[in-house]
């Protein structure tokens, strides 16, 4: 709104240089710099053929001729100006409904967002926690500006992963079920999948001390080889095996739900694999008979990739049974001839950045000309302090575990500061659950998604500093301040006043209020939910420095107060909108 003002101001100047606004370049001002926008003067000198300083000369006279700046530096090719107190009261009172009125820049697109995506021989953990964060906030923020987004979850529940937990169940546990263990049915099937690997592992020590290497003892070794026999029953469709398979699935399923209600996440679209899978390998088979793919020494087809820079990749194994590219290929065109989209956007950790790259060139070989909608937004792994997690070795961290840890820890903090003592028992569940996972959510989405996170459950709970629980807290504060005036948020934002001066902390407010609907586009623009979760923090500080250092209630000029109060409850409008954008509830207690 801000940027866009600026340069409408400037539409006559630019026009006597046959220049359009669009290409003067608005950032807002970088530490150590001082100023609220900076103006990028390079790319204009050659077309306007003046100097910087004759340019930023001629943009200042205009802003200042409009009472629109208060004063303004210029550091050779940069304009740095601020913006005068009087233009931002006064911008901010006839545009404050506009704040959230955020330009539909995704009309008539449609964006599939694939996320979560489990293997169904484990509960979800907390790298898929990260997973589901970003996907939920960049579906909400694509949503937000006009996008039709398609939400989708794939869940892997065939392939040898999952014949891998049924053997053991086979073997060692056939008399269990999620009731007479009281055990929900994910963390049940995750138990054999982890005994499983613990076996395999036995077995191919034992077949290395026996001299055989170890690429060898991993395809050999009985355990792994009857795993191998139930994947190709499976396919075959064995009755037993099919039975087998959809009790374990269906009580995998039914976990990965309870926990997914939790998060308040839903999805348009779940997509089983085992409904699918046969699409790609029909797909295969197909391009196999067009000479698109080939059938190498072993039986198996293959393609290859070498002039993309990739290696040759195997499509059907020898035996006929299929590979996870096969899949992926087969789902991807299954949902483009479905939907039509105009992106594909799959959040996948940034391990899996190769398959990516081999699934696109695999498409464009089979002469599907759309491949390019495909986006991998790719993200770093989650560590906690003691190292990485890994689920074969039973370490993971479930994300139930550690939700009802974090549960717990907010309950401790709130007990320990004395606060929320009149509230119901329910009451102080919801919020507790609602502290616990802001304080999740907002660590990890605060952090660029390509970097890795080294997560500390206790310092995500502090209720000070850049944390979910300081923000949701402010929000909370702002809810109590206007209460005790007998208002609501929605009618403070309404309050009337003709103040038409501020103090420093106002016009911080006021500048980052003003620039919510711009911060909403680059964060879509660039799919990056951590320029929300980092501009909520500062206008949270900035309020609590505007909240210690001014008098709000006890203000005795009324026109000011209604000011203030109208500056607390906008601030608390945004707070909740962007929180809910990155999937954050905010308590009106704390």
């Amino acid at each position: 709104m801000l940027i866009n003002t600026l340069k409408d101001s400037l539409n006559d100047f630019f026009h006597n240089f046959n220049l359009s606004p669009d290409e003067l370049k608005i950032s807002s001002t970088e530490p150590p710099h001082t100023g609220d926008f900076t103006f990028y003067l390079f790319p204009l000198l050659k077309k306007t053929k003046l100097n910087p300083e004759q340019l930023a000369n001629a943009i200042t006279q205009i802003l200042y001729d409009k009472k629109i700046i208060g004063n303004h530096e210029i550091i050779k090719g940069f304009l740095n100006v601020s913006l005068s107190d009087d233009f931002l009261l006064n911008y901010f009172q006839n545009n404050k409904q506009q704040i959230f009125n955020f330009p539909k820049i995704g009309h008539n697109k449609t964006v599939i967002v694939e996320f979560c995506s489990p293997n169904a021989n484990k509960p979800l953990h907390l790298g898929h926690l990260r997973n589901i964060f970003l996907g939920t906030a960049v579906s909400n923020i694509l949503q937000e500006l006009g996008y039709n987004v398609i939400r989708a979850n794939l869940i892997n529940n065939r392939g040898i992963h999952i014949c891998k937990s049924m053997l053991a169940y086979q073997k060692w546990f056939s008399n269990e079920t999620p009731e007479n263990t009281n055990t929900k049915g994910d963390h049940l099937v995750g138990k054999y999948y982890v005994a499983f690997e613990n076996e395999l592992r036995k077995q191919i020590e034992q077949l290395i001390s026996g001299g055989m290497s170890k690429d060898e003892a991993m395809k050999n070794a009985p355990i792994m080889l009857e795993a191998y026999e139930l994947l190709r029953k499976w396919e075959a469709g064995d009755a037993d095996v099919i039975k087998l398979w959809q009790k374990l699935n269906n009580w995998v399923i039914d976990g990965f739900n309870q926990t997914l209600k939790r998060l308040n996440v839903d999805f348009d679209v779940v997509d089983l694999e085992s409904e699918i899978y046969q699409y790609g390998k029909q797909i295969i088979l197909s391009a196999f008979q067009n000479g698109l793919v080939h059938r190498d020494e072993s039986g198996a087809i293959f393609i290859d990739l070498s002039d993309d820079g990739l290696d040759k990749k195997i499509l059907l194994r020898s035996d006929g049974t299929s590979m996870y590219i096969t899949q992926d290929i087969g789902i991807a065109v299954y949902r483009y001839q479905k939907f039509f989209p105009d992106e594909m956007i799959y959040v996948v950790g940034n391990e899996q950045d190769y398959h990516f790259k081999v699934l696109k060139s695999i498409l464009k070989k089979l002469n599907y000309t759309w491949a390019e909608i495909i986006d991998h937004y790719n993200y770093g792994m989650v560590e906690l302090p003691e190292g990485k997690m890994k689920s074969r070795e039973g370490t993971v961290v479930d994300a139930d575990d550690l939700l009802d840890e974090l549960k717990n820890l907010a309950l401790q903090t709130a007990a320990e500061s004395g606060k929320l003592a009149n509230l119901s028992k329910d009451e102080l569940e919801k919020i507790f659950e609602q502290i616990g996972q802001g304080a999740i959510r907002y660590f990890i989405l605060k952090v660029d998604s390509k970097k890795n996170i080294l997560y500390d459950p206790k310092a995500s709970l502090d209720f000070n500093g850049n944390t979910g629980p300081f923000i949701q807290y402010t929000f909370a504060r702002i809810n109590s301040l206007l209460s005790k005036k007998g208002i609501s948020i929605d009618s403070a934002a309404e309050l009337y006043y003709e103040n038409n001066a501020v103090n420093d902390y106002e016009r911080k407010l006021l500048f980052e209020l003003l620039n919510y609907n711009n911060l909403i586009v680059d964060a879509g623009n660039y799919k990056k939910p951590e320029l929300i979760a980092n501009y909520v923090y500062r206008l949270a500080d900035k309020y609590n420095s505007f909240y210690q250092n001014i008098p709000v209630l006890s203000e005795s000029d009324k026109d000011i107060q209604n000011m203030r109060l109208c500056l607390s409850a906008h601030t608390a409008m945004v707070i909740k909108h962007a929180l809910n954008l990155l999937g954050i509830e905010t308590p009106e207690k704390m």
